[in-house]
């Protein structure tokens, strides 16, 4: 799951159990929509991506910044503190959110491509409501 600031998913996909999140980093970098915005060269990537050990490694390091994002990645073997903790709970809540749609708690599809499909519905639903609180 990737969120913006506030929590919104941006992108959100289905993945093995047995699969490496590692492995998902940068396709859901990419994945990420464009926006429109001002006229001119709008910022069509995130300007930072806040991320925990588990994705720390200098190649990712490397893509992300040669796609002009710079990585916010804790180090591993480093003492606990990065300061990521502030940020991390947003994603955390967003998934929290999501594990409220009951098909979404518990996996009853067989189909990844089902499962997908409610995913994404509940990241629909997720960003309606954030849209209605402003």
């Amino acid at each position: 799951m990737l969120t913006d600031l506030y929590g919104a998913p941006l992108v959100a996909k289905v993945t093995k159990a047995n699969e490496d999140d590692r492995k998902q980093l940068i396709p859901m970098v990419d994945a990420v929509p464009k926006v429109a915005g001002k006229v001119g060269a709008p910022r069509q990537r995130p300007r930072y991506l806040l991320a925990d050990r588990g994705y720390d490694s200098n190649p990712h390091r490397r893509q992300l910044e040669a796609r002009g994002i710079v990585p916010v990645i804790a180090r591993r073997n480093t003492a606990n503190g990065s300061g990521l903790g502030k940020f991390r709970w947003v994603v955390e809540r967003t998934i929290s959110w999501l594990h409220q749609f009951r098909r979404l708690r518990s996996r009853w599809e067989k189909l990844p491509e089902m499962h997908q499909a409610f995913l994404t519905l509940g990241c629909a639903l997720i960003c309606f409501r954030l849209l209605q609180l402003e």
